[in-house]
């Protein structure tokens, strides 16, 4: 496919477009561009110009393979690559969507790690103490697995997205989609101490409007937070593969093994397709397998 335009601009626009008009996350662009910088790179270097046709992605991801990428890695490419020629499509760059008719690789469905309630609990109770640093630890920690946040969602909190007479909390997540999501009452009673008791003392008269500060007076990062959470994870024995979407995935299959139906978790979570939800169906065939019998007089 020869159409109007060079690789890069397109690149660049489409960047501008998912930024702006679609209000893509950072991380999300991030993505998009390093896939887009990878292609690119790959067609320049066999001398190509203009746009790609099918076969030629084809053998695009057919190389991708060969340098040991995963199906889960080739797939977020393919799918770089679609939302980059539907722009185009749409834009009238290009006369028809080379990716069309590409099939994903087929991936195994791995199911989300996750923590026991008792390993929670333990988790939770790690931060002891009544420093500033750990009142503030425990009330994100409970905050987290209280909503079931994104580590991003959670790091860019601001004061005005708590409303605890209320017991809620105002999300912005992917997209800038906003959702309110219910807080408990343990989340609240550890935020109410960390306001009151460690976070003046963390900004020591200086203002910030976001919710979590540190002690420099600047809102937590998702990177101090991860780091934060290995530590308390190993302090308990949590060694291996704590993350913060960990902890978020407990939220999710705790609510699920508790009752809680599909919709509301996915509503809770921030997710736009409840496909992404039926990851954690595992949970409720479980439950219902074990209502089976327990009581089906043939069991």
């Amino acid at each position: 496919m020869r159409q109007k335009g060079g690789f890069g601009p397109a690149a660049a626009a489409f960047l501008t477009f998912a930024r702006v008009e679609k209000g893509l996350s950072s991380n999300s662009l991030a993505s998009y561009s390093f896939d887009l910088n990878h292609f690119q790179a790959y067609w320049e270097k066999r001398g190509q110009a203009g746009f790609p046709g099918p076969e030629e992605i084809r053998h695009y991801l057919d190389a991708l393979r060969a340098e040991g990428l995963a199906s889960r890695s080739v797939a977020r490419h393919l799918t770089t690559l679609r939302q980059f020629f539907r722009f185009l499509l749409s834009e009238g760059q290009v006369s028809e969507d080379p990716t069309a008719l590409l099939a994903a690789p087929r991936q195994w469905q791995n199911l989300p790690k996750y923590l026991t309630g008792q390993q929670v609990d333990h988790l939770l109770s790690a931060p002891a103490g009544e420093k500033p640093n750990c009142r503030r630890d425990r009330a994100m920690m409970e905050l987290l697995y209280a909503c079931g946040l994104r580590v991003s969602e959670l790091c860019t909190l601001r004061l005005t997205d708590l409303n605890l007479d209320l017991g809620f909390l105002r999300v912005t997540g992917k997209g800038e989609k906003q959702r309110l999501v219910p807080v408990g009452n343990r989340a609240q009673e550890a935020i109410r101490e960390y306001l009151s008791l460690a976070r003046p003392e963390l900004l020591k008269a200086r203002s910030s409007p976001y919710l979590f500060v540190t002690a420099r007076g600047g809102a937590m990062t998702r990177q101090g937070f991860w780091k934060l959470l290995n530590g308390y994870g190993r302090k308990v024995g949590i060694f291996r593969n704590l993350t913060p979407h960990v902890v978020r995935h407990s939220f999710a299959t705790h609510l699920l093994d508790g009752g809680a139906d599909l919709r509301s978790v996915q509503t809770m979570l921030g997710h736009a397709d409840i496909a992404t939800t039926q990851i954690y169906t595992h949970v409720v065939r479980e439950r219902l397998k074990g209502v089976v019998e327990r009581h089906h007089p043939r069991n």
